[in-house]
């Protein structure tokens, strides 16, 4: 579904050329949640924000679904970031004023959805993420989960067929983190309508719970697995 070739990306030039991805190679199927690692400055937001249509790679190839790209500015891949890749970030980005409800229809409203179908959409999406009964509540009356299950909602309601979520848990409790997991893991595996989504995170734990976990390492994915990435392949090492 999402195939990544020889991904690219540098900063600066002469000799403060910083190379932050070296031949990015990777693909995620329909309905798998990956989970991808590494230490800080790695390129793991470099990587998603070409992925989303927000940066151009300096070489490499991008194929999601039936559409290549990944050289191209943000302003030639609108369509990108309007029907195929949704985002889900550590900080919610809710409007403060705006019900859950209002939250996620505007923004499909915001992407040309009309008003009387971003609605019934919007409605869709909160009743998927367990949120029937808090569609009129502002963000201050929502649990901070409850607060990123609206950020989810509003991203699944464009029908996207993949999520890029970053640090989705990083400003969530141990026991909301998991609420979040499980609904991802709930998503990508519908039988109806699979999504697939790309996580970004810290937690081993978290990332151990995946469908498959890459190690990003020296700007390439050096492991694709919990055990390896974690230097655990020799003998005798407990899991």
């Amino acid at each position: 579904m999402l195939n990544v070739v020889e991904l690219t990306k540098s900063f600066g030039s002469g000799s403060n050329k910083l190379h932050v991805l070296n031949g990015i190679e990777m693909g995620i199927e329909r309905g798998e949640l990956v989970a991808l690692m590494g230490p800080s400055g790695c390129g793991k937001s470099t990587l998603l924000n070409i992925i989303g249509g927000l940066m151009p790679a300096d070489s490499g190839d991008i194929n999601l679904d039936d559409r290549s790209y990944g050289l191209k500015n943000p302003s030639s891949v609108v369509d990108v970031r309007r029907s195929l890749v949704g985002w889900i970030f550590q900080d919610f980005h809710l409007l403060d004023h705006l019900s859950a409800l209002d939250n996620v229809a505007m923004a499909l409203e915001i992407s040309g959805v009309p008003s009387k179908e971003a609605d019934k959409r919007a409605r869709d999406a909160l009743e998927k993420v367990n949120l029937g009964d808090r569609m009129d509540h502002i963000p201050d009356q929502l649990s901070g989960g409850q607060q990123q299950r609206v950020a989810i909602a509003r991203a699944i309601a464009g029908n996207r067929p993949l999520l890029l979520a970053d640090e989705p848990t990083g400003n969530l409790d141990i026991a909301s983190g998991a609420e979040v997991l499980q609904l991802f893991k709930d998503l990508c595996h519908d039988k109806e309508n699979p999504i697939s989504i790309l996580m970004v995170t810290h937690d081993p734990d978290l990332a151990s719970k995946a469908d498959r976990m890459l190690l990003m390492r020296d700007g390439l994915v050096a492991a694709s697995d919990i055990r390896s990435a974690w230097g655990l392949d020799g003998e005798g090492e407990e899991e």
